[in-house]
C-alpha cells in the first residue's frame, strides 16, 4: 500500500463556484489566488477559470512571477504587498500594486496602482485623511478595502463615493451583501469551497488493548493512517465508511484514528470532502476554514 495522502482538486466544481458567484452578484469576479490558490495550485486554477474572471488578486508579486501565470492569462494581477519591487518588473508581468502612501503611489504610478483603503483591518491600507494625496500621486482609477462586515463596506462607500473609481470590497464573507458588491467582488474561499477531497487509507486496524499511542488514549478500536504533523496534519475529525471519527493522535508521519467495529485495514479515510466541509475541518482544528483548506491541500499529492 502506497503511503500517501491524496488531494483531489475538482476543477469543474471550481468553475461552477465562479459561475455561481457571477450569477448571484451580477458583477465581475476578481479571483483570489494567493498562497498557490489556497494550496490548490495556482497554474491549474488560472487555466481553469481565466475565461470567467475579470482579474486576480495575489499577496505579493513573486506569486505571479515564479509561477508564470501571467503567461497563461491576459488579465491583470493586483498585489497586496509589493515591498521593493521595481516598476518595470511589475509592468512587464501586469502586476498592479496596492498602494496606501504617497511614496508608494508616486513610485508605482506607471503601474496603474490600486488604492487600498483602511476601514478597520488596520494593515496595508490608507488612512482616510491620506486618500486624496494617494489618489493624486498614483493617478489611481481603482480602490478596494479588506472589509469583514457590512459596516466596513459602508465606510468604504462613504470614503470613496463620487470619485469615479472602480471599487470592490466583498470577499467571500460579504458576497451575500448587495451593498458590498460595488463594481466587482473579490472572493477567495468561495472559489474553492467543496472542490477539494483529501483522503488516505487505513494501514492498520485493531481492537485496542488498553491505553495506546504516546498519549495513552483509550478507545475500543483504533487504526493507523500514513500522514502526520510533518505533512501538515493535525488532530481533528475524519470520515471512515461515511461515519465521522476522531483523529486521536498525530505523530510525525503517521496518525491514530478512532474506528468502528466494522472498519478494516485498506478502508478509505476522508480528511476533507464528501460530507466533511472546510468549516468542519476548521472547527475541529480550531482554525478558520481558509487555513484548514490550505493545510489539507498541502498534506499530499495533488491530482486534478
Amino acid at each position: 500500500m502506497q503511503p500517501q495522502i491524496n488531494v483531489e482538486v475538482h476543477l469543474g466544481k471550481i468553475r461552477q463556484n465562479v459561475q455561481q458567484i457571477r450569477q448571484t452578484t451580477g458583477v465581475p469576479v476578481i479571483a483570489v489566488i494567493k498562497a498557490d490558490a489556497y494550496g490548490t495550485g495556482i497554474v491549474a486554477i488560472v487555466n481553469a477559470i481565466d475565461d470567467l474572471v475579470d482579474g486576480y488578486y495575489v499577496f505579493e508579486p513573486r506569486e505571479v512571477i515564479d509561477s508564470g501565470v501571467d503567461q497563461l492569462s491576459s488579465r491583470s494581477f493586483i498585489a497586496a504587498v509589493c515591498h521593493d519591487a521595481d516598476a518595470q518588473t511589475l509592468r512587464s508581468h501586469r502586476i498592479r500594486p496596492a498602494v496606501w502612501s504617497r511614496q508608494q503611489a508616486d513610485r508605482w504610478r506607471a503601474c496603474d496602482p490600486v488604492l487600498s483603503v483602511d476601514t478597520g483591518q488596520q494593515r496595508f491600507a490608507c488612512q482616510p485623511q491620506d486618500i486624496d494625496a494617494v489618489l493624486k500621486a498614483g493617478n489611481c482609477r481603482e480602490a478596494f478595502t479588506h472589509a469583514s462586515n457590512a459596516t466596513q463596506a459602508g465606510r468604504f462607500d462613504e470614503l470613496t463615493c463620487g470619485r469615479g473609481l472602480r471599487r470592490h470590497a466583498a470577499g467571500t464573507s460579504l458576497l451575500h451583501c448587495p451593498t458590498a458588491r460595488f463594481d466587482a467582488v473579490r472572493p477567495g474561499l468561495a472559489v474553492y469551497r467543496g472542490a477539494v477531497r483529501v483522503s488516505t487509507r487505513l494501514v492498520e486496524a485493531r481492537d485496542s488493548l488498553g491505553p495506546a499511542g504516546y498519549s495513552g488514549f483509550v478507545v475500543p478500536r483504533h487504526g493507523v493512517i500514513f500522514g502526520g504533523y510533518s505533512d501538515g496534519l493535525t488532530g481533528g475529525i475524519c470520515l471512515i465508511n461515511g461515519v465521522k471519527r476522531r483523529i486521536l493522535e498525530v505523530g510525525m508521519q503517521s496518525s491514530f484514528v478512532e474506528l468502528g467495529p466494522h472498519d478494516r485495514a485498506g478502508d478509505e479515510v476522508v480528511l476533507l470532502g464528501d460530507s466533511l466541509t472546510e468549516a468542519d475541518a476548521g472547527n475541529a482544528w480550531r482554525c478558520g476554514a481558509h487555513e484548514a483548506l490550505y493545510r489539507l491541500c498541502r498534506c499530499g499529492r495533488r491530482q486534478y
